[in-house]
């Protein structure tokens, strides 16, 4: 494993965090297991949020940390104000509400990285930030940020920070892959991929800001699964909305040469996708949804395969010679 660190929290965090949308209250004791197999193999952070399964990714989390007394080894990453189908829920009310059940869910009095999990840019980003500096005072936050915001409103909150005595957002956490959206996945979402990513790519290689992606393999895209030939045989929600974000010809030729490049050294084609990531010149740390104990062991694979520039344009475009 490969670690960095966030300001204001003193854990190393492993580059590859464990998101944990697959826990709920009806697996809760398979998640346990599984948590234990990779915590084993050494994973140290995990990424959940509010709604979850209902709070039930929350649940599981705090029942595996207390039962195991490994509370302290774990960097735990979880979010609040989503959206419900009621209305948008983007306030220092919810924000307050929200983490509160967390805390009670999490089994703790305090999470490591507390990131809001959209943004509502109509409004004035002054009472989120207060209110986020109010709970991090009280010792129930060590560090925040957003998940799904822009650049421009992360400096507009960390203006807002700096000329009222507040802590700043010190972790962003936009999706980022080797595809391209072809639409938005879910409401309201943010990524940084792709060509229309460019600009906010290079601020954040600027400014170094830890960087969270999620969906950093397309939803499942780059395991191969789908193919030009096969879209009409998937059924179910997750393979609908993949198919719909990702399986554009243009994504299936960045699929064509990450599995070619896998074949020349022995790697999976989602290997390959997630050494892309994990290649670029950012401060990032990769959520990935492991289903099993090979799955993470895959992904560590990944960590040690660097590709140079010029394996990264090759891979998005097809222009040049990779180096491997």
């Amino acid at each position: 494993m490969k670690y960095g660190q966030i300001p204001g929290c003193e854990k190393r965090i492993g580059r590859i965090v464990q998101g944990t949308i697959m826990l709920h209250d009806g697996n809760r004791e398979a998640g346990i297991e599984l948590m234990d197999s990779l915590y084993e193999l050494g994973c140290n952070a995990v990424d959940s949020a509010h709604g979850y399964g209902g709070g039930g990714s929350e649940r599981a989390l705090g029942l595996w940390m207390e039962s195991r007394g490994i509370r302290d080894e774990i960097l735990v990453l979880t979010k609040g104000c989503h959206f419900n189908q009621d209305r948008d829920r983007v306030t220092p009310y919810d924000l307050s509400s929200d983490l509160h059940d967390s805390l009670a869910r999490l089994r703790t009095d305090h999470i490591d990285l507390y990131l809001l999990h959209r943004d509502d840019p109509a409004l004035p980003v002054g009472p989120l930030v207060e209110r986020l500096e109010q709970h991090r005072r009280e010792g129930k936050i060590l560090a925040y940020g957003g998940s799904n915001w822009s650049p421009e409103r992360i400096r507009e909150a960390n203006t807002y920070a700096a000329a009222n005595g507040c802590a700043p957002f010190v972790a962003s956490s936009p999706n980022f892959s080797m595809a391209e959206q072809v639409e938005e996945p879910w409401r309201d979402c943010l990524t940084i991929s792709g060509r229309k990513g460019a600009e906010a790519r290079a601020w954040y290689r600027e400014t170094q800001m830890p960087v969270f992606t999620w969906s950093s393999l397309a939803m499942g895209f780059f395991t191969g699964i789908y193919t030009r030939d096969n879209l009409d045989g998937f059924e179910g929600y997750h393979h609908a909305t993949c198919i719909r974000s990702y399986a554009s010809d243009e994504n299936f030729r960045r699929l064509d040469r990450a599995a070619a490049m896998g074949v020349r050294h022995g790697l999976t084609s989602a290997q390959v996708a997630v050494s892309y990531v994990l290649s670029q010149p950012l401060n990032l740390f990769a959520l990935i949804g492991c289903n099993s104990p090979a799955e993470w062991k895959d992904n560590l694979r990944s960590l040690d395969f660097e590709l140079t520039p010029a394996d990264l344009t090759w891979l998005e475009t097809g222009a040049g010679e990779p180096t491997h």
